[in-house]
């Protein structure tokens, strides 16, 4: 940067307590640590309690449609049997093996259609089978001795639950309801007994759990002994005769929840039970605590998570205040020298708007040069073509001077942003790879070059000249940022800019990133970086006639490309600029418009040329004649209008854009491309003003000086 010379600031400085700023900072910090944390400790507790509490909700729920589920199919058992009973009357055994028959069907008839019951049967005073709705006639056996029997037999009329057993004639899983018989004087006169299936009730309690294996629902009788659990217990499994759910069965409550421990697995779950309408019988709901945990965690987690987002950006940002604030108290200790580079900007400033006009004045002193260089260039060829007559060795030295001097006027024009691009598909894999000895040499034997690029690297569409121009300025400035050596990268890779910061249109891009590991720059240096004339070298360290302008030209190179620059550099870490240009994809050629009627034929090579430099149109006619064209000469745009408003065909129109007259060439070539689609016509320029508006009329166009080679593709391609 350039030292710009120390200013005094007579005003007074503002005044600054950073030792309070300071200490509210970690005031902030604190609070941010210990108020989250007693949040989510609170927020935890009563969280977990509202989880068991709607836990406690939901078996209470369950235990509810449970019982009137049992109520349900129990009343129904009851009315079956008592609809048996009054059918029976005070038949004893033989009587009813008379009738076995009958009442084989009407059993049937009572229990058949019913999914929960398996059978139902009569059994005589003495526990013989009498009649089975299952089988007929009813086989030979007897529940005498059976602890279901004896117990209706004592208890009738009340009903008896048996425990579960599985069913001799049903081939399943039952448990019974039985009811003893009694006759007109109280005498013993047998059992009814109905067989209910527990796959029914266990296929119940899956719908309505839905699967959840950390619910479990069951049916008990109130001696604790359990009748059907969904899930079922693991075989052989019988809960303890003195867990707490078995002790308040027993205990005879009819509703209530419980916490408690299982005796068969261990694990603790929340019990809901309830009483069975006037059955001596209980549904249980139970939810296992592990689950309700388990749920609860994984929301607490998240519930942190989501803390701590704002948490670490508040610590970060309190982190990142107090640097600040300590690079505040430095910077504030060097306030004249800031005012003494505020004023050397606003001289900056000054010095670009100088830089506009001298850039306007390069512009129109580089085009008269090139025109000059056109005749220079075009008498070479002529002289080549007629074999240099024994000049030969002077005049390719006269060849060489004005292809120096073109790449001068290329690099004048370029920073000022006005030089015609001779754009062409660039393979970057290739050409950065021919271009790397020139870049070693360039560097030097202390700095390493190293080239990465995939195998699949896009093409871009750039201007070879300036494409190279840049990327050595780039090597360059490298090697001034590493004076004892170090590396220097060339990383190429595809993109896909998708809104990006680059201020660029949505697309593929291929991205050339140059990477050193030299000093770096401050960031108020890399703002300025891209900026004409600004430099941070010091005035005779031999960085040449280009001093302040190679940024900027790689700026303008992409630019002008359709991409753009971007610069990232730490202070003693290195830099990294990052070029993007875009892709190149083909576009299909476009079919000249065929059978469009012309109002006369065109002469066969037939070329107009419209150029107001005389000596430039003499060389240009001299070059199209030795390729056999007949050349007209207009000096002016409106007059080669004229004359193909006269009816005149050509096979090529030849124009320069900048011309004297009402007409530019680029005017020139809009009305012809009106008037006469199918007339052929190329543009000359030696300066880039309104060459996008060429572009998109689909217009050859010759950069000045161009070689006898381009002008030849074009007559060769017209002919």
């Amino acid at each position: 940067m350039q030292h710009a010379d120390h200013v005094a600031v007579d005003f007074p400085m503002p005044l600054r307590n950073f030792g309070a700023t300071r200490r509210i900072l970690l005031i902030v910090l604190v609070a941010s640590i210990v108020f989250p944390l007693a949040w989510l400790a609170s927020y935890g507790y009563f969280d977990y309690q509202r989880r068991i509490d709607e836990a406690n909700d939901m078996t209470g729920r369950l235990a509810r449609v449970t019982e009137e589920h049992a109520v349900k199919v129990l009343d129904l058992n009851r009315q079956m049997a008592s609809r048996i009973i009054e059918l029976l009357g005070d038949s004893d055994d033989a009587q009813i093996r008379a009738r076995q028959d009958e009442l084989h069907q009407r059993l049937r008839d009572i229990g058949g259609d019913f999914p929960q019951v398996s059978s139902i049967a009569l059994f005589g005073a003495s526990g013989d089978l009498l009649v089975s709705s299952l089988a007929y006639p009813a086989p030979a056996m007897s529940i005498g001795r059976r602890d279901d029997f004896l117990a209706a037999k004592a208890m009738r009329p009340q009903s008896y639950f048996s425990l579960p057993m599985f069913g001799t004639l049903s081939k399943t899983d039952v448990f019974t309801t039985a009811i003893g018989r009694s006759g007109a004087n109280g005498q013993f006169l047998g059992v009814v007994t109905v067989a209910l299936r527990n796959e029914y009730f266990s296929r119940f309690y899956r719908e309505l759990t839905d699967g959840d294996p950390s619910l479990a629902l069951g049916l008990y009788r109130q001696d604790g002994n359990l009748l059907v659990r969904y899930p079922p217990w693991p075989a052989g499994a019988r809960p303890g005769a003195h867990s707490a759910f078995i002790s308040v069965l027993r205990e005879r409550q009819l509703f209530g929840h419980v916490r408690l421990n299982s005796t068969v697995d261990g694990v603790e779950r929340l019990v809901a039970f309830r009483r069975v309408g006037d059955y001596p019988l209980y549904v249980m709901s139970a939810y296992a605590v592990s689950a309700i945990a388990a749920a609860w965690r994984s929301h607490f987690l998240m519930i942190a998570a989501l803390t701590a987002v704002p948490c670490i950006a508040i610590w970060l940002l309190v982190f990142y205040s107090l640097r600040r604030l300590e690079a505040e108290r430095r910077a504030w200790e060097r306030w004249q020298g800031e005012v003494a580079m505020r004023l050397s900007a606003e001289a900056s400033s000054r010095q670009l708007q100088r830089m506009g006009a001298l850039g306007n004045l390069v512009a129109h002193v580089a085009h008269d040069f090139n025109n000059l260089l056109m005749v220079v260039s075009a008498n070479i060829e002529l002289a080549r073509l007629k074999h240099f007559n024994d000049l030969e060795k002077e005049m390719l030295a006269v060849k060489r001077a004005t292809a120096t001097a073109e790449s001068l006027t290329r690099r004048l024009l370029s920073v000022a942003r006005k030089q015609p691009l001779k754009q062409e598909p660039v393979d970057l894999a290739r050409w950065l790879a021919a271009t790397a000895p020139l870049l070693d040499a360039a560097l030097g034997d202390t700095i390493e070059l190293s080239l990465r690029m995939p195998d699949d690297l896009w093409q871009v569409l750039a201007d070879p000249t300036d494409l190279e121009f840049a990327i050595m300025n780039l090597a360059v400035n490298a090697c001034d940022a590493m004076p004892r050596g170090g590396h220097l990268v060339i990383r190429c890779q595809n993109n896909r800019l998708v809104g990006s910061d680059t201020l660029l249109p949505d697309g593929e891009y291929v991205l050339i990133a140059c990477s050193d590991d030299g000093e770096g720059m401050p960031e108020a240096v890399a703002r300025r970086a891209f900026e004409p004339l600004f430099t941070t070298r010091l005035r005779g360290s031999g960085s040449g006639p280009g001093s302040g302008l190679g940024l900027a030209q790689v700026l303008s190179m992409c630019e002008q490309a359709g991409g753009t620059a971007k610069i990232d550099s730490v202070p003693g870490s290195g830099t990294t600029v990052r070029l993007y240009l875009p892709r190149y994809r083909e576009r299909g050629a476009t079919a000249a418009s065929a059978g469009a009627p012309r109002s006369a034929p065109a002469t066969a090579g037939a070329v107009l040329l419209v150029e107001d430099n005389e000596d430039v149109a003499a060389g240009v006619t001299a070059v199209l004649e030795t390729f056999g064209c007949e050349v007209r000469h207009e000096p002016t745009a409106d007059q080669a209008l004229d004359v193909l408003s006269g009816g005149a065909r050509f096979e090529l129109v030849l124009s320069d854009i900048q011309m004297p007259g009402k007409l530019s060439g680029i005017d020139l070539a809009e009305k012809v491309r009106s008037a006469w689609p199918s007339q052929k016509i190329a543009l000359m320029t030696g300066y880039a003003d309104e060459l996008e508006r060429a572009r998109r009329l689909g217009v050859a166009i010759l950069a000045k000086p161009f070689n006898i080679d381009e002008l030849h593709a074009l007559v060769a391609c017209g002919t």
